[in-house]
């Protein structure tokens, strides 16, 4: 009998070229793809939530796919995990009912955008954390990304490259904090996300931390619904999808 089942993906990006397969190049859904013809014996498709950029990282990615396989569904991802590189990790796989489609049902999104901010790089961080050394004031950032929250047309925060006719989308919080560790944290959750947006946003409220534009200046970068208003897109290794919430 034709199953249904789902899988949450955590990757570390550095290695791949992004979620979606490509020709030539090394995916993570291949790799996924790979993984489970060699575990179940069947050419396996599966169908990510979040096609996310090359280099970035996931702790909540969500896939699903069709099986006639036997094992318990629960069950699937220590199997699939033994036949993972390292830095592809299957958190947990159940059984959807047969219509659950990943991209097509109502859900939250939550990215984080981590930013060292400090003199001197750490080593041990590079690979997930973009290190900016100028001083990024919080306050000010925080204050801009307030101007995000809610509905709005996020042209200006949007790759030129994209194909969306349809740029409104609905921010639930954007939260910018510092960690004991300089850490800046810039955490966005939303109902969707266009290409490259977080790391605009991200791009963004870093001009508005070093003093470059002001917090209500976000309001204007939002209305003129043009890309080169807004700031540059920071690098792909900072962020990571933190999960995917269902409702």
């Amino acid at each position: 009998m034709m199953r249904r089942i789902k899988l949450v993906v955590a990757y570390e990006g550095t290695n791949y070229c992004g979620w979606q397969v490509q020709p030539s190049v090394i995916t993570v859904e291949e790799v996924l793809n790979n993984a489970l013809y060699h575990l179940l014996g069947e050419d396996i498709q599966v169908i990510g939530a979040s096609r996310t950029d090359s280099g970035v990282h996931s702790l909540g990615n969500v896939a699903v796919f069709d099986t006639n396989t036997r094992i318990p569904p629960e069950k699937i991802c220590y199997a699939l995990n033994q036949r993972l590189p390292e830095d592809i990790v299957v958190q947990s796989s159940c059984e959807v009912p047969a219509d659950f489609h990943p991209r097509r049902c109502y859900s939250e999104k939550t990215y984080e955008y981590r930013i060292l901010n400090r003199k001197i790089p750490i080593p041990t961080l590079r690979r997930d954390t973009y290190f900016y050394y100028r001083h990024l004031d919080i306050e000010k950032m925080q204050q801009a990304a307030g101007y995000l929250e809610g509905k709005h047309d996020f042209k200006s925060f949007c790759s030129i490259k994209t194909s969306m006719e349809d740029t409104v989308r609905e921010i639930l919080s954007c939260t910018v904090k510092k960690s004991q560790e300089d850490i800046v944290a810039i955490r966005i959750t939303g109902t969707g996300f266009l290409y490259n947006m977080v790391r605009i946003i991200a791009g963004t409220l870093i001009l508005a931390g070093i003093g470059e534009i002001e917090p209500e200046d976000m309001r204007e970068i939002l209305q003129k619904r043009d890309r080169s208003a807004a700031g540059p897109t920071a690098p792909a290794h900072g962020l990571t999808m933190i999960g995917i919430q269902y409702c």
